[in-house]
């Protein structure tokens, strides 16, 4: 908790993880796989999972937000703000959103520079030679 509080991103990660293994339970209450169709469960495990740091929930809230899981919901702002948020942590899935956006004028130059800089900042600080050569691995498998 302590290196969370310091912005850690290592830390936030690890916990970005654990709340969206919490928050699993999503595809459960989103299909009714096992249990009962539950939207109000779906949004708490998901903005749990999204507060804890897990980009894809947050870029998930923003598809949500944007009326792409067929839900009622349509705030083009929060869409945007979320799907910023989840581009920032380095989920490439949300620029593309906000490139779709942008073409369709919900989302202003400035606002998608500023996302595609700190994508590219994010990709850039987890690049290492040990990443290369585990994905490089990872490959010839």
């Amino acid at each position: 908790m302590k290196r969370i509080k310091a912005n850690d991103p290592v830390a936030m990660r690890r916990e970005g993880l654990v709340q969206y293994k919490k928050g699993d339970y999503i595809s459960l209450y989103h299909r009714g796989q096992g249990v009962e169709k539950d939207r109000e469960k779906k949004m708490y495990h998901l903005e749990e999972a999204a507060i804890g740091g897990h980009p894809e929930a947050r870029h998930y809230l923003g598809c949500i937000e944007c009326n792409l899981d067929g839900e009622v919901n349509g705030n083009i702002e929060r869409a945007k703000r979320h799907l910023i948020i989840a581009a920032v942590q380095g989920y490439d899935r949300s620029i593309e959103m906000l490139l779709a956006m942008f073409k369709d004028g919900f989302v202003s130059k400035d606002d998608l520079a500023a996302a595609l800089r700190a994508n590219q900042a994010a990709v850039d600080a987890t690049k290492s030679p040990q990443r290369d050569a585990a994905e490089e691995y990872d490959q010839s498998c």
